[in-house]
């Protein structure tokens, strides 16, 4: 099964908002499971993630501070056994 969550062309304004908020939504996820386990080494891995996912966003937002036209976005996920 495949969902299509975004497709499409955005301004570089929308694109880091958009961005942002997916990430954010990841990692708020991340820190919830934190939160609520005792297992230290899924709270490392989970912590890694987190610091993973701020990084890709400030390069993220980096290359597209420096568009100057739209940025086309897609973005599936995929659901599999």
């Amino acid at each position: 099964m495949e969902i299509k969550l975004i497709q499409g062309y955005f301004t570089p304004e929308d694109s880091i908002d958009i961005l942002t908020k997916m990430i954010n939504i990841k990692i708020e996820y991340h820190e919830s499971k934190i939160d609520k386990s005792s297992n230290e080494e899924d709270i490392k891995m989970r912590e890694e993630r987190i610091k993973l996912l701020q990084k890709d966003l400030a390069s993220a937002k980096k290359y597209i501070e420096q568009q100057d036209s739209k940025i086309a976005f897609k973005g599936d996920i995929h659901l599999y056994e």
